[in-house]
């Protein structure tokens, strides 16, 4: 059974950076396509960044426009991680972050992710 665990929420003030880590456990991470969510109070789900095996040693990176510039995400794959660093965070990036993996290398939709983190709530005050 693969486990999906988040760590890294908080509190912090407009500006400023967090960096969220998503553990995943399981023999094959390094193709694994991982994403990173949100979803805010009365708000739909929404992909944030993912991340997805393209090739030997290779991977590929997509963000939500809103958070294009300001958010990374990157893998270690000898420590089965995924990260998330946001910078230059904003009030309406508030919300529970949830991280979600999948073994198919490829592009999926939300509902298409197999395993799923609780989640981990980020709070941005102004």
């Amino acid at each position: 059974q693969v486990q999906v665990v988040e760590s890294g929420g908080g509190m912090v003030q407009a500006g400023g950076s967090l960096r969220l880590s998503c553990a995943v456990s399981g023999r094959t991470f390094s193709f694994y396509t991982v994403g990173w969510f949100r979803q805010a109070p009365g708000k739909e789900r929404e992909i944030v960044a993912r991340n997805q095996w393209t090739g030997v040693s290779t991977y590929s990176a997509d963000y939500a426009d809103s958070v294009k510039g300001r958010f990374t995400i990157s893998r270690t794959n000898a420590k089965n991680t995924v990260y998330l660093q946001m910078n230059s965070l904003k009030p309406e990036d508030t919300a529970v972050y949830y991280c979600a993996a999948d073994p198919r290398r490829t592009a999926l939709g939300i509902s298409e992710y197999t395993y799923w983190g609780q989640g981990t709530q980020v709070t941005v005050s102004s």
